[in-house]
Order: structure tokens, then sequence, then C-alpha cells
């Protein structure tokens, strides 16, 4: 089995950016999900409420992050915010700690999504941690839904679009790593695995939602409610949900490169 893709996702709900390497720490991977937006209460803002949020793409230039959205002008935005105040957000039913950037970086936003909202990012210093119920004392994660990092299968996509009456491009799921040369789901019942130097731990089946039904190219959600509804034909589980992906904990840091081999250690 090989790493085919690693990606990363600088602002919560926005497009891929595809790396050839990434480094993996402790949260996740280096870049990935350290910016947010919030709502005038501090609660986390996604494409599933918005879904032209889907439809913004980042780059990662030197020390800024560019910012590019239909209608927009382009926005640099500083990788760490100077000086920024302090402010306690809230993602699901968990708050945590982060430094908002200020007005001018809050009004593209504002302006983009037609409502009131703030860019915060999280610091080195700024821990939030991993469900206690399937993480151990001191892991943590950055802004992601709830892990650092989640897989998916090649096979997995190829099964699905064989069900499916028009395809759909992995970007529909969002991971930060796809690996090929396996069965499709085999990755369900992966607890540990090496990918090149790097050790994870496979802790939960990921479960979907309305983002999967979001075509990032338009900002529109498929007036068939595809390829959720598929999904849930076959992949629907007793405890609930619709399941596609695993999400990882890495319990090592280092370099991850696409055509790594991958190696199921349990």
């Amino acid at each position: 089995m090989l790493l085919t893709e690693v990606n990363i996702y600088p602002i919560k709900s926005t497009r891929a950016i595809s790396l050839a390497e990434g480094v993996v720490t402790a949260r996740g991977l280096q870049g990935d999900r350290r910016w947010m937006l919030v709502d005038d209460a501090g609660t986390f803002i996604t494409a599933r409420q918005y879904p032209v949020l889907a439809m913004v793409s980042t780059q990662l230039l030197g020390d800024t992050l560019h910012v590019i959205a239909p209608g927009m002008p382009e926005l640099t935005v500083p990788l760490a915010p100077q000086d920024g105040e302090q402010v306690r957000v809230q993602i699901w039913r968990q708050d945590c700690d982060a430094t908002a950037f200020g007005s001018q970086y809050d009004q593209w936003f504002t302006d983009y999504l037609d409502t009131s909202c703030r860019l915060v990012h999280m610091a080195d210093t700024q821990v939030r941690g991993v469900d206690p119920l399937y993480g151990q004392p001191g892991d943590h994660v950055s802004f992601a839904d709830g892990f650092p990092l989640l897989l998916i299968s090649a096979a997995s996509l190829e099964d699905l679009n064989g069900r499916l009456s028009a395809p759909v491009p992995m970007s529909r799921f969002r991971p930060n790593v796809v690996v090929s040369g396996c069965e499709a789901f085999a990755e369900d019942n992966w607890r540990r695995l090496r990918i090149g130097p790097v050790e994870f731990e496979g802790v939960k089946a990921c479960s979907r939602c309305v983002f999967t039904t979001i075509d990032p190219d338009t900002g529109s959600k498929d007036p068939g409610k595809e390829p959720l509804r598929t999904l849930a034909t076959y992949r629907r589980r007793p405890e609930g949900g619709v399941f596609f992906g695993q999400n990882l904990i890495p319990r090592a840091e280092g370099v991850i490169r696409v055509g790594d081999p991958v190696d199921v250690l349990e």
C-alpha cells in the first residue's frame, strides 16, 4: 500500500492544499485547520451553514496565508496574529482558546458570507484536547471536527462511485491522507498503522454529514443529497450515523511523503 495524497485545509471548511509532503505534529499536519471562522457568540462557522465557504481557496506563501474567493479581492493574512485578542470559541460542544486577527480580516469574511463573523487562529500554546473516549491523556487536535487526521482509501471511493449515477471526487470527503493498494473499506479495521516513518492509531470511523453533498466548485448542495443518500444504504451502523474514512491520532512526529509505504501494524 502507498500514500497517494497529503492534504491540508488551513482555514476550516475551505478547499484543500495538496502537498507532496507534510509535517506530522501532535495535533495533525502542520498548517491544517489552524484558522477558523466564528460567529459573534464565538461558535464555529462551517460550510454546513454557508456552503460558499467551500469555494474559498488558500495558499501558503512565505509567512502569509493568501485567501481567494469568487467575487472578492485577494486577502493576505499573517500566519499568526500580532498581539491579537484572546477569545474563547466553541466547536460542537467543546470550548477552547483562540486568537482573533482583527477587524480588517473579519470584514472580508463578513462581506463574503454576508454574515457577521471573525477569523481566529490556534497558536501552538493553545491546546484543544481530543475526546477522552477515543484518545489518550495529552492527545490534542487543531480546529478539525474531532481528530488530528482523516484517512480514506482510494478503493473506498471507487466502491462508492460504482454505486452512484454521477461519481464524486475525493475532495467531497476532505481527507488528510489517501491510501491506495488495499480493498474498499479496509481502513475500517486499522487500529495501528505506519505511513513512511510515522506511526498512527486508528481511533474512530468518521461519521459523515451534509458537508459531503456540497460541490466545492459551485458552493451548492446536491438536490438529491448525494453521495450521503447512497452511503446511507450500506454504510450505516447500528449505533447511528453513516461512516466513511478512519480518524487517526499520530503516535510520533515526522514527515510523510506521497509515495511512502503504508503498513498496517494491527
